[in-house]
């Protein structure tokens, strides 16, 4: 399996803005090749690296022809990418980068952990730049290292490399845990757990309301404080995904397998009641606690499944019977045949679980008791819960 770890570097003020060159003359290149791609109606890699390679070679040639092709490779990706966006009718434009970071690979880069240093390869040639190895990536010396992008942010410059390690040996079983993503609780277990703590939304809600007074004043300490605290949203909401991520792993058995929903274009499918549930919907980074929980289940030996979403808050995880109107509220599901009451993002989970086995035929009589949760907040019945108004955080599903 690969994991990424994330370096800093320490380089010098020559070496430095000999990295800020290489990285500008990789993002020209880059631009350039997307260009060609896309006035041709050209993806394919080959054919775009003969109408490219010698005239950008010739306008660059300080940049190392390994740093020309991997500007290709990447530039193939892209204009793939926008043809796909085309094809589907959604509006696109020629891909287009302001610093794109530059890719090197075994030919223009070596990594020594012992004397923590790399050496890259730059328009002012090999250079050995000094990297600081934080004790967490302790993991990274006893894999094999296969790429690394350089990024620069803030006046900092890091490299994230790609380390190739082995995977741990588990045995498969049955255990699966379905999990119900969602915006009033982050996520919940088929097997009765609410992951998440509310404070995050409380901290969210601070954050947006000092973004409000900042952008009010239109001046340009504000604008400051609106850069500093868009880098404190950006950290916040990627440590909440961290933390959720891990737990949801923590939920399964080493060889058992997560089953989470494939919420792909949702922003698209749902409509949301009001400004508030829209800024959520739109801030929802739902993309990165899905790749958070892919690499860690893969680090522990746990198989990520992804389901159809639709319907799996509707449809009652006792009788089956799927009607709009068994969603009473955000929190309430009452089915209208049997009467069932239980909290909706747990029915929802339970019915994310009983899709996924019922893709293999496989019997879901295993699953936990409908009329006894494990968590304290799943039962909503009774009057208190029947008396709720319809709330707008319902995430439609």
């Amino acid at each position: 399996m690969q994991r990424t770890a994330r370096l800093l570097l320490t380089p010098t003020a020559e070496q430095a803005s000999a990295l800020l060159d290489t990285s500008r003359q990789f993002t020209e290149a880059f631009n350039a090749v997307c260009a060609a791609g896309w006035d041709a109606d050209e993806k394919n890699g080959v054919k775009l690296h003969h109408l490219t390679y010698r005239s950008l070679k010739g306008h660059l040639p300080d940049l190392v022809s390994d740093l020309h092709i991997q500007a290709r490779v990447k530039a193939t990706e892209a204009v793939k990418s926008a043809f796909a966006r085309c094809k589907q009718g959604r509006k696109t434009s020629c891909p287009h980068s302001a610093a794109c970071p530059p890719r090197y690979n075994v030919h223009t880069f070596t990594l020594n952990w012992q004397a923590s240093t790399v050496r890259l390869s730059t328009t002012a040639g090999r250079m050995t730049v000094p990297v600081h190895l934080p004790a967490v990536f302790a993991w990274a010396t006893v894999g094999k290292v296969c790429t690394a992008d350089l990024i620069h942010r803030d006046g900092r410059w890091f490299l994230h490399v790609v380390i190739d390690v082995e995977a741990p040996k588990v045995r498969p079983n049955s255990h699966t845990v379905g999990v119900d993503l969602g915006l009033c609780h982050p996520a919940v277990t088929s097997e009765g757990n609410f992951l998440g703590e509310r404070r995050w939304r409380e901290i969210e809600a601070r954050l947006f309301r000092r973004k409000r007074q900042c952008q009010a004043k239109r001046s340009k300490s504000g604008k400051r404080r609106l850069k500093i605290l868009s880098g404190q949203q950006v950290r916040f909401r990627r440590d909440c995904d961290h933390v959720l991520s891990r737990r949801i792993v923590h939920s399964v058995k080493p060889g058992g397998t997560v089953v989470l929903e494939n919420l792909t274009d949702i922003r698209a499918r749902v409509q949301g009641r009001g400004s508030k549930q829209r800024r959520r919907l739109h801030g929802w980074s739902f993309a990165q606690l899905r790749g958070f929980v892919a690499y860690k289940a893969e680090a522990a030996g746990v198989r990520v499944a992804f389901i159809d979403p639709r319907h799996t808050s509707q449809t009652c995880c006792k009788c089956g019977h799927k009607h709009r109107s068994n969603r009473r509220s955000q929190a309430l599901f009452q089915c209208r045949s049997c009467g069932f009451t239980l909290n909706a993002d747990l029915v929802g989970a339970r019915n994310i679980r009983a899709k996924h086995l019922g893709s293999f035929g496989m019997s879901v009589a295993a699953r936990p008791s409908s009329t006894g949760p494990t968590s304290r907040k799943a039962q909503c019945g009774g009057a208190k819960a029947a008396a709720r108004k319809p709330s707008p955080e319902g995430d439609g599903r």
